[in-house]
């Protein structure tokens, strides 16, 4: 009877059992799980997208961040302190290093304005270490310095350091005294010029032939393309040599006037390089010295006692880093043919 009543069952799906199933729990409802499930869901969803806002706010953030820095304060100057003292008295050391160029010039130029507006500036120390460049840039912050101390009636002295020469010397002579280390090289006052001539590479060995059509004689004088002629030497050295080295030689009589006249830097003005004592001897510089000892010197012509001594730095920025890649990659065009093949007058101590 018992083996019947179990095959009368007519649809097993139907089937509840009468007691608990062990493992499972009693009165609740399988559905129930499920709806727990679906929040933990909608939860992580919500987390997700917050995180991909948070990620697109960061990427946007750190977008600004990389424009600042490429663009950065470029005319803003930082001051670094290179002896300790009083605030409110500074002695600014301006920086003229390398070969003396356009850049160097805009330089020197946004220093020494930076030290004019500064009011707790006392005086100035040009510190040098140049071999010379171009004439035009070394005048240029020649000018800059001359209206410097005419403007601010503050003392300003050039200290050397490695090697002045030339237009490092040219620029030194605006300074109301000179001092130098023991082991500067100063001098070479004069003017240089020199150009490739690569006829014979040009005709010879690549078979190319060039042509120069001109309207008068004169006007591709010297050219690069054939050997100069003695008379268009005389033509250039009359032209550009003598005028450059007559303006040197004015500027370091003016500069130095206490000491050495026109006739004196005339006797001098041959392109020779002096070692500091000869230089003293010569009446070039006024002192050989240090730091310490220009500090003292421009202390004294300021009449101060203590000074804050601060240098001034422009700050690096992205695009300055990527400036520097760019100007560091070759780049053969135009203008850097033409700077190739026509001859520069300089205020140059070239030892080479």
């Amino acid at each position: 009877m018992e083996y019947q009543q179990n095959n009368n069952i007519s649809n097993p799906g139907q089937y509840q059992p009468t007691e608990p199933i062990p493992g499972l729990a009693e009165g609740k409802p399988i559905v129930e799980t499920r709806r727990k499930s679906s929040g933990w869901r909608i939860l992580f969803v919500i987390i997700l997208g917050l995180s991909i806002i948070a990620n697109f706010l960061m990427f946007f953030m750190l977008i600004g961040a990389f424009m600042f820095l490429a663009t950065g304060q470029r005319g803003d100057l930082t001051e670094e302190i290179i002896r300790e003292g009083p605030m409110g008295t500074k002695i600014a050391m301006i920086n003229l290093q390398g070969v003396i160029y356009g850049e160097q010039a805009e330089s020197v130029y946004k220093q020494l304005q930076t030290a004019r507006k500064d009011r707790h500036v006392k005086a100035v120390i040009m510190q040098v270490n140049s071999p010379g460049g171009t004439i035009s840039a070394s005048d240029q912050i020649h000018e800059e310095i001359r209206k410097f101390r005419n403007k601010t009636n503050k003392p300003v002295i050039a200290f050397m350091q490695g090697v002045a020469a030339s237009g490092g010397y040219y620029t030194s002579v605006a300074c109301e005294k000179i001092i130098a280390e023991p082991t500067t090289i100063t001098g070479s006052i004069g003017v240089i010029s020199s150009y490739l001539v690569v006829q014979e590479l040009l005709e010879d060995k690549l078979g190319i032939l060039p042509v120069t059509i001109k309207s008068g004689e004169k006007k591709d004088w010297p050219s690069s393309f054939r050997t100069p002629e003695p008379n268009e030497i005389e033509y250039i050295e009359n032209k550009l040599i003598k005028p450059a080295l007559d303006r040197f030689v004015n500027v370091v009589a003016e500069g130095r006037h206490a000491s050495l006249t026109v006739t004196d830097v005339r006797r001098l003005a041959d392109g020779s390089i002096f070692g500091a004592q000869e230089a003293l001897d010569e009446k070039l510089i006024d002192k050989i010295g240090y730091m310490n000892e220009a500090i003292e010197l421009v202390k004294s012509l300021a009449g101060i006692e203590k000074a804050r001594v601060v240098r001034y730095r422009e700050p690096f920025t992205l695009s300055d880093f990527l400036s520097y890649r760019m100007k560091n990659t070759l780049k053969l065009d135009k203008t850097t043919l033409y700077e190739l093949s026509t001859p520069q007058i300089l205020y140059l101590w070239s030892a080479y």
